[in-house]
């Protein structure tokens, strides 16, 4: 079997897994599909793509899991006139297949090389609504929001109430919630006058989130 045959294979392997988790959204499908997971993968980790398990990345980061990616993307609601902020840039894959459901999205991460990285990942896709900062983003975009959906990937170790201000009223947060080594839990948190609706999606194991950017990266 060829690398393109593989490459379809697991990604049909992938849509069952989705199916059986419930997730059928017609765009989110379209949106996976639509951007070339292996283009953000190192040659050495191709053949576990489109599995769930964490993949090794620059600076000593890892992406996350494709079902993970589509689990949060799926519960984002995202509609086509949103702007999308998301913390924890990484390989730019995730900003990569938000763009093709948002109108914007800003994404952010404090390391230079992978926000470098990821720019010249999107350019060579022809993405140009997404915007990248190399920044601290521990407090989100104070000054940019309000967002209509954020997803934060780095964990936090509270409630992030503080991220309520930069929501629009209606609008969805995914963040993970709980210390490095307690049990965390990813949850959904809809925006409700100047409160958080909560809802739990699933146990993770996320890095907690960081202040501050990279000194040497």
């Amino acid at each position: 079997m060829n690398s393109a045959d593989a490459d379809r294979e697991a990604f049909a392997a992938f849509l069952l897994r989705m199916r059986a988790k419930g997730i059928s959204s017609k765009e989110v499908v379209a949106a996976f599909e639509a951007t070339p997971r292996a283009n953000f993968i190192s040659q050495r980790w191709q053949s576990v793509a489109w599995s769930d398990r964490m993949v090794p990345i620059e600076c000593g980061e890892a992406m996350e899991g494709v079902d993970t990616q589509a689990m949060v993307v799926n519960a984002l609601h995202i509609e086509p006139g949103n702007r999308v902020l998301e913390i924890g840039t990484g390989s730019g894959y995730t900003a990569a297949v938000l763009s093709r459901l948002a109108c914007k999205v800003t994404s952010v991460d404090r390391y230079k090389t992978l926000v470098d990285l990821a720019r010249d990942r999107l350019d060579a896709l022809g993405i140009s609504n997404v915007q990248l900062r190399h920044a601290d983003g521990s407090d989100g975009l104070v000054s940019e929001g309000p967002f209509d959906r954020i997803i934060v990937w780095p964990a936090f170790d509270a409630m992030p109430r503080g991220f309520a201000d930069q929501l629009a009223s209606g609008g969805i947060m995914i963040a993970v919630i709980g210390e490095a080594e307690e049990p965390q839990l990813m949850t959904r948190l809809t925006k409700v006058g100047s409160r958080f609706d909560r809802f739990d999606l699933g146990l993770v194991r996320f890095q907690p989130m960081l202040q501050g950017v990279a000194a040497a990266l």
